[in-house]
């Protein structure tokens, strides 16, 4: 019996052409130099307990999609975070302080981010404060609070919590390290773009002669997204086809695409992918993907723990995969797009086809995994 299918259907809320479309290096790599990018990478590669995280093949869904392979990069051993966001948070705390050990560090988060500012603050021996909204769980503040963070709840959304984070870090003079870019504050988030693009150059290093056709890449604000452009721009001599996802209650990415300009939207359902969960793209990550990307695609949450469900059972390929709520998505988007006809066609799915998926974070929060999986 098919391992997908089983009568189910793969759903996906919307699909859009860029028609903006315009790939162009020099533009890209003007947001994150290739410099910065380098560095970042000769930095991070030197940490205690750096190594590449897994490019797996997702073989037995590729069997079943008819595509040639199906790659997958595993951030849930991503030193002890679990998360891609240990490369951003704790490079931009290091680059940012300069070994100056006076300084108090502050963020907001929905949970991955402030973990790694956390743990980078406590590598360097910093005092660290991170703002959550009310919607964060306990088990992910209280990982924060185990590498030395002072954690403070705000009530409402992630919004709120950036809010009060900039208010109090004013007023106590404390060095903001956000993954979200605004006027006048665009170095920090540079940095830890800089600092996620480490895994562009991982995945190019590990699949040598191989071609990547088609990318999937999450987007919550776009930092990671943009990166992982500006990691095309840097290391690849080609351009793959680029997907951008996002939960449909909070699909920014793809309302500013749509118009050309940053849209903000209103979310009035969290979505279950949390991390992704943002109203409007960032500064830096939307110059670079706003052209950069051909197509946006958006879901629905009812896939989610299914998807978490079949990786971790290692029905999708040879190795059982541990995938948190926001690491479904790729695989999600991937199936709906094979299952449908007209946009399998439009975006070029084939026998030939060598897709990428980021699986960005794996049980970062333990019992919201052990939940979804008994769904």
């Amino acid at each position: 019996m098919s391992i997908i299918s089983n009568g189910h259907v793969w759903k996906y809320s919307s699909f859009i052409e860029n028609k903006n479309f315009s790939f162009n290096k020099e533009e890209i790599l003007k947001n994150i130099s290739i410099q910065e990018i380098d560095d970042a990478y000769l930095t991070i590669s030197k940490w205690e307990k750096y190594r590449t995280t897994p490019l797996l093949l997702l073989n037995k869904l590729s069997k079943e999609l008819n595509l040639n392979k199906i790659f997958y990069k595993d951030e849930s051993k991503r030193f002890d975070l679990k998360s891609f966001k240990a490369l951003g948070g704790a490079y931009a705390v290091e680059k940012i302080t300069k070994g100056n050990k006076n300084i108090t560090i502050s963020t907001a988060t929905a949970g991955n981010h402030g973990r790694s500012v956390a743990w980078g603050a406590k590598r360097l021996g910093l005092k660290c404060k991170i703002f959550i909204s009310e919607y964060v769980s306990e088990a992910r503040g209280k990982a924060m609070e185990d590498l030395g963070a002072e954690v403070v709840k705000v009530k409402g959304n992630y919004e709120k919590s950036l809010i009060e984070c900039i208010k109090q870090s004013t007023k106590n003079n404390w060095q903001i390290v956000q993954d979200v870019a605004w006027k006048d504050y665009m170095e920090v988030p540079k940095l830890t773009m800089a600092g996620y693009s480490v895994m562009m150059k991982e995945i190019v290093d590990k699949i040598e002669n191989e071609e990547i056709t088609h990318i999937f890449l999450q987007a919550g604000v776009g930092g990671m997204a943009g990166a992982m452009v500006a990691g095309i721009a840097r290391y690849l001599k080609y351009i793959p086809k680029i997907i951008i996802i996002e939960p449909d209650s909070a699909a920014c990415v793809m309302e500013s695409i749509k118009t050309g300009k940053i849209e903000k939207i209103n979310i009035t359902r969290e979505s279950l992918m949390g991390g992704m969960s943002c109203g409007e793209p960032s500064l830096v990550p939307w110059e670079i993907l706003k052209k950069s990307v051909h197509y946006c695609i958006s879901l629905p949450d009812e896939d989610i723990a299914r998807t978490m469900k079949l990786l971790g059972n290692g029905n999708l390929s040879d190795k059982k995969i541990i995938a948190g709520e926001n690491s479904a998505p790729g695989v999600i988007s991937l199936i709906a797009c094979c299952n449908d006809e007209n946009i399998k066609n439009k975006i070029n799915l084939g026998a030939n086809s060598n897709v990428l998926l980021i699986g960005c974070e794996g049980d970062t929060d333990e019992e919201m995994y052990q939940k979804l999986l008994k769904e």
